[in-house]
């Protein structure tokens, strides 16, 4: 267990920068995420806390004491893979005891340690296996095996479940939180996926293009993003945005766009009066937050046309065309619509999001 600090972060390859310069905290015993797209420097950060990458500037602490010159063998960190890294031709008994063979301990406490490790992940009936006569699954839980039965100060996951597939997926992230929540071993989680980073972890850091967007618990990031890209990038569908202006006529304040006008209390009004840089705004509107209707019921209602309607059973999610631009809406299972259909659709004030246009940043 292990308090890990990265202290201003830099990681350069020639001229591109993947690391730029990122301070974080994972606090011992914590499942943190490491939360991107694909090239935004979190598999980079993983792998220079490994020691597998060297750092071009910044540091490195492993409770307090500077980790940077360190080999990765001396961390004292298990990684898991995506690809799983199994020998092919050792069976899983093997494959799991081959660090604990490393370290030269003795024959009966490496069979003690693999049998246990083996039943806590229900493997054991695998443990004559080699990798081929197994599963994607099965594979991986080896590989969550061999790391595991070396009780390392922390864990170090690369997108793990990324090749297993989507029903197996939903079972491997209740296996992982029970595990570490067991072990109680730091863990720092890297993924694309931010349904694996919402449902796992204790804290999620969203990165973009070498840096850290934010910082938080997963409820505190979804309902209130720090800019428009942690906005748009957590959440299933995406986040709705509408370009807006902030305008006033007489005591009433307005954001108006292209489609509709939304009224403002005075407390939201003087608010975003006083934090809107130059008065150009984004709307951000959960999929969850737009009501649709067949019929229009207020003057705030703007009008749209079906493009698709996807059934999911518990819910629907439809999609509404105006003009260019593609809105996802969730509804209720039961609401009914065709493709073209002209129908009403609304954004609810209390939940939606401000961003300032320039920056991106949120407005409060």
């Amino acid at each position: 267990m292990v308090k890990v600090v990265l202290e201003k972060l830099v990681k350069k390859f020639g001229s591109q920068v993947a690391v730029d310069g990122i301070d974080l905290e994972i606090n011992d015993k914590e499942f943190f995420v490491l939360l991107g797209p694909s090239g935004c420097g979190k598999t980079t950060t993983l792998n220079m806390v490994a020691g597998l990458e060297p750092i071009t500037s910044g540091n490195i602490y492993f409770d307090g004491a500077l980790v940077n010159d360190i080999p990765p063998e001396k961390r004292d960190v298990a990684m898991v893979f995506q690809s799983y890294a199994l020998y092919p031709q050792m069976n899983a008994f093997d494959n799991i005891a081959f660090p604990l063979k490393i370290r030269k301990l003795p024959t009966s406490e490496i069979k003690s340690r693999v049998e246990k490790t083996a039943d806590m992940l229900h493997i054991r009936p695998l443990l004559k296996k080699k990798p081929h006569e197994m599963s994607g699954g099965e594979r991986q839980r080896v590989a969550l095996a061999r790391a595991t039965v070396r009780e390392p100060r922390a864990f170090l996951m690369d997108e793990p479940l990324s090749n297993i597939d989507a029903k197996l997926r939903v079972y491997m992230r209740a296996e992982l939180i029970r595990l570490q929540k067991d072990l109680q071993i730091t863990t720092i989680y890297v993924t694309h996926d931010q349904v694996e980073a919402m449902s796992m972890s204790d804290r999620i850091a969203i990165m973009n293009q070498g840096k850290v967007a934010q910082v938080s618990d997963p409820m505190t990031i979804f309902n209130h993003p720090a800019d428009s890209f942690v906005g748009g990038f957590v959440g299933t569908p995406p986040m709705n945005f509408f370009d807006a202006e902030f305008a006033k006529k007489g005591q009433q304040a307005f954001l108006q766009t292209s489609h509709f006008t939304l009224k403002l209390d005075p407390d939201v009004a003087k608010l975003v009066e006083e934090k809107a840089a130059g008065g150009e705004l984004t709307i951000g509107a959960r999929p969850q937050d737009i009501a649709v209707t067949t019929k229009r019921t207020s003057d705030e209602d703007f009008e749209a046309e079906v493009y698709a309607v996807e059934p999911l059973g518990t819910e629907t999610v439809v999609d509404l065309r105006i003009d260019d631009k593609i809105l996802k809406v969730v509804t209720s299972h039961t609401f009914a619509s065709k493709i073209t259909e002209k129908i009403w659709a609304s954004v609810d004030k209390k939940r939606m999001h401000l961003f300032n246009k320039s920056d991106g940043k949120a407005v409060f």
